[in-house]
């Protein structure tokens, strides 16, 4: 239905024509003024119109409905609808009143947007040019009617901008005025109640723009994702040009500095507390809480520090010493409930209870062993081993220490955190145990005198080891199963360094300072896992510095810490009988025979923790000498794959029923090649062997064609070409330059490669443990736990028959803790999955209990 429909009367209506109206109007088309009629005039009130039913208006009555740009003219003569006239209002007329309503919201704003500073000065006060209807009708008259929203928005960024910047120079200059002597030394403490007054003020406004310019928030913004709201924009122009000014910055932490300064030294609240609470408060609201927080630390820290440094030589008596500390962290714990928010409250204790923490940063033993003795004396050991505990847990940033120059600014959590420096994990954490172990065996002494004589002698507190060892376990958590790893190769890089000119008593010292961290992990397994495979490899490649210490290693390993390392015993077991078996084969070969050359280790599948090879790889074929630019070493002819083949039966005509699987990967070879510069002997790997013969044929290769002809596996491949073309030792060229391997890659063989060396290892490569290894060991160790956890609860449910959900989980984690120490919430996934698989039933009668499943 349209808008003249509802506007037309039935023509028996006399509802316009039985009210009179005192203003009448010319119909005659002159341009006369209006007249109005008295009011005591006949007819001319309610009740006179009430009288005279039956008369009529004397001349039109004009209607005029104003819409979204157009007219309605509704003109009634002698009370007979006769027409309708719809037309638009000019262009013109609804520029102007667009132009006319922007400039009313501008002025408004800038009149709302008057800083605290400004109200005083008549030249710049700016009087509200209409009421806040006034400006809400305006505001929607432009958004949704005029549809310029934009031009609205700007014009409150610019008002924005301009008002917050004028305050930001008046909080940054204007000086504030003492009342009297006493409040000049608390002048940056008055401030801060002319910065909270501000800011309230600037809160105050934008709630009231946000309610006022509401077709602004919620018709223009929300349409335009790419824009933020209006207390979002405003909070950002605040945060930007108020909080980051460098001179306000000044200004309030001077004054947070004098506040708490005065608070300290007077032991008593300031008259001002409650304006740091409203100045946290909005703090917080602006996100600027953590510098705030931060720097209340740092000055925490600071005078703690140093008062802790003064009192420690000032005061004689213990009892003192003790109380003032106690008086202090507590009036700092009432501090920090009255002012700051409740996250806040155990870091400010935490900041003040490790003030004993600069000792042991600077290795002041003296100091400390002075303050242990005053707390003794006063029953306050376990507050020291507290704070002992929380230091060697958490780094903190001290005042006197720089952190590029000092050794121990790192401690356990941060150590095990820093995922940027893993290799360096554990020499840190060895670095700062030494220095925890020396404070202990040094400082931490209780005098034992002896009952048969008079001789006293000293002992450690087993208290602060247990601390450093609790300390330790729970940072080591932060990471969950990297800290064993990162022991196991830890350990695996110094077998193979070997003890050089240390003796065996120091070098044996490291291994076990190395072993002392792996007491304190909980993912045992992880660390048998990644030793296991290291000294695998190591055996394997021959890269272990001693086999005596090697088997010294397993045996204390199974002794004092996990009886699963006596696999190591089968490992060394068949290296020898592979050493025999070699030597007998080698006795049955012709003396020139190239078979002779050829050394195969027989390893038992179930002592070795390697993976049965998916995918062969092509052996090269004979290689001729006189025709080669790289060749084995060896007479004459290099028969690879016949040599393997020939191994492969003797052995089968030995042992009857056993079955020999190759694996390449970790096959080592020695070719000769001949560059320019000088014939060179390099010892590589099997795959990096294959891939070097290749050039006896062609000089240059492209990468599909090196796949397509070895068949290694192609991740492989890249490592390959990477350890020849993309390390150091370049013996083979790559085109274009670069460390990645693509597909469209060329390689050639590099007949300038030189070295001063004759002797030439380039097949470390096999030797690391890639992070690709790494993430599939880590995820075979996952699966292991899997079945560790279904055995330990099936195990279990055998001989109980019947167990709660609480009973089975702690009785699982204490079958296993030697091992890991598993997740809650994997038990619960192993428990409805052993569930899914009948091995158990929940009790149709109690659901929280576990039935076994004969």
């Amino acid at each position: 239905m349209d808008v003249f429909s509802l506007l037309t009367l039935p023509e028996t209506s006399t509802a316009f024509t039985a009210l009179k109206t005192p203003v009448t109007e010319n119909i005659d088309g002159s341009a006369s003024p209006r007249r109005k009629v008295a009011r005591l005039d006949t007819d001319s009130d309610i009740s006179s119109a009430s009288r005279s039913n039956h008369g009529r208006l004397q001349g039109p009555i004009k209607l005029i409905v104003t819409g979204d740009n157009c007219r309605l003219h509704f003109t009634s003569l002698d009370s007979i609808v006769t027409r309708f006239i719809v037309t638009r209002t000019g262009e013109g007329d609804g520029q102007s009143k667009l132009l006319r309503n922007l400039a009313l919201l501008q002025r408004s704003l800038r009149a709302i947007l008057t800083p605290l500073a400004d109200l005083g000065s008549e030249d710049s006060r700016e009087v509200l040019p209409t009421s806040y209807h006034g400006i809400y009708t305006a505001c929607r008259f432009v958004v949704s009617v005029a549809n310029r929203g934009e031009d609205l928005y700007d014009k409150l960024r610019l008002e924005l901008e301009q008002s917050i910047g004028r305050l930001a120079i008046s909080l940054a200059t204007t000086e504030v005025v003492a009342k009297g002597m006493d409040d000049e030394d608390d002048v940056p403490v008055i401030w801060l109640s002319t910065f909270v007054a501000n800011c309230e003020w600037f809160e105050n406004k934008i709630s009231l723009l946000v309610s006022l310019l509401t077709y602004l928030d919620q018709v223009y913004v929300v349409s335009n994702p790419s824009l933020v709201n209006i207390r979002t924009l405003a909070y950002s122009l605040f945060s930007e040009r108020i909080f980051e000014s460098p001179q306000v910055q000044l200004r309030l932490r001077t004054g947070v500095s004098r506040w708490i300064d005065y608070e300290r030294k007077f032991h008593m609240a300031h008259s001002r507390r409650p304006e740091i609470l409203k100045l946290v408060t909005h703090l917080a609201l602006h996100n600027q809480y953590h510098a705030f927080e931060t720097f209340y630390i740092k000055i925490t820290r600071e005078f703690y520090a140093a008062e802790t440094a003064e009192l420690s030589q000032s005061m004689s008596n213990a009892r003192n010493f003790f109380g003032h500390i106690m008086v202090r962290i507590e009036e700092e714990e009432q501090r920090s409930k009255d002012v700051l928010p409740v996250g806040s409250w155990n870091v400010v204790r935490q900041a003040v209870e490790e003030s004993v923490g600069l000792y042991v940063e600077n290795q002041d033993y003296h100091s400390l062993g002075t303050m242990y003795r005053l707390f003794k004396r006063v029953d306050g050991v376990k507050f020291l081993i507290g704070a002992f505990r929380a230091y060697v847990l958490v780094s903190v940033p001290t005042p006197s220490c720089n952190h590029d120059d000092h050794l121990f600014q790192k401690r356990v959590q941060d150590c095990v955190k820093d995922d940027k420096d893993d290799d360096k994990m554990v020499d840190r954490l060895l670095d700062f145990k030494r220095l925890a172990d020396n404070v202990i065996t040094t400082v931490y002494l209780d005098e034992k005198a002896s009952p048969s004589s008079s001789v006293v002698t000293t002992q450690t507190n087993n208290d602060f080891i247990y601390a450093l060892g609790d300390a330790f376990t729970l940072g080591f958590k932060m990471r969950r199963n990297k800290p064993s790893e990162m022991i196991a190769k830890y350990l695996d890089r110094v077998m193979r360094k070997g003890q050089g000119a240390s003796t065996d008593a120091e070098f044996e010292a490291v291994l076990d300072s190395a072993l002392a961290l792996y007491r304190y992990t909980e993912d045992k397994d992880v660390f048998r896992t990644f030793y296991h495979r290291s000294l695998a490899k190591r055996l394997l490649l021959q890269k272990s510095a001693s086999d005596d210490f090697e088997a010294a290693m397993l045996k204390k390993l199974k002794e004092q810490y996990d009886p699963e390392f006596g696999m190591g015993e089968d490992m060394f077991k068949d290296l020898a009988l592979s050493r025999e078996f070699v030597k007998e084969y080698h006795s049955k070969l012709d003396v020139d025979s190239p078979g002779r050359k050829l050394s195969v280790m027989v390893l038992q599948r179930s002592a070795w923790p390697f993976t049965v090879q998916k995918t062969s790889v092509d052996l090269p074929p004979n290689v001729r000498i006189g025709l080669s630019t790289l060749m084995p070493a060896i007479d004459v002819f290099f028969q690879m794959q016949d040599e393997l083949t020939a191994y492969d039966n003797y052995y089968r005509a030995r042992h009857s029923g056993h079955t020999l699987d190759w694996d390449h990967a970790l096959g080592t070879a020695t070719l000769m090649g001949r560059f320019k510069p000088g014939n060179k002997e390099l010892s590589v790997s099997l795959y990096q062997a294959v891939v070097l013969l290749l050039f006896n044929v062609e000089i240059e290769w492209r990468y599909p064609d090196i796949l397509e002809q070895t068949r290694i596996d192609p991740e492989e491949l890249r490592r390959v070409l990477q350890s020849l073309a993309c390390a150091k030792k370049k013996v083979l060229k790559k085109v274009p330059p670069g460390r990645d391997i693509n597909e469209s890659d060329v390689f050639i063989f590099n007949a300038d490669f030189d070295d001063p060396r004759s002797k030439i290892h380039i097949n470390s490569i096999q030797a690391k443990v890639s992070p690709e290894e790494s993430r599939r060991t880590n995820e075979s160790i996952e699966g292991d736990r899997q079945y560790y956890l279904d055995a330990a609860i099936v195990r279990i449910m055998k001989a109980r028959k019947e167990l709660t959900y609480e009973q089975l989980k702690t009785t699982t984690i204490d079958a296993v803790k030697n091992h890991f120490v598993p997740t809650v919430d994997a038990i619960k996934k192993r428990i409805d999955a052993l569930v899914e698989s009948d091995y158990l039933e929940r009790s149709p009668h109690d659901k929280t209990k576990f039935l076994y499943v004969a």
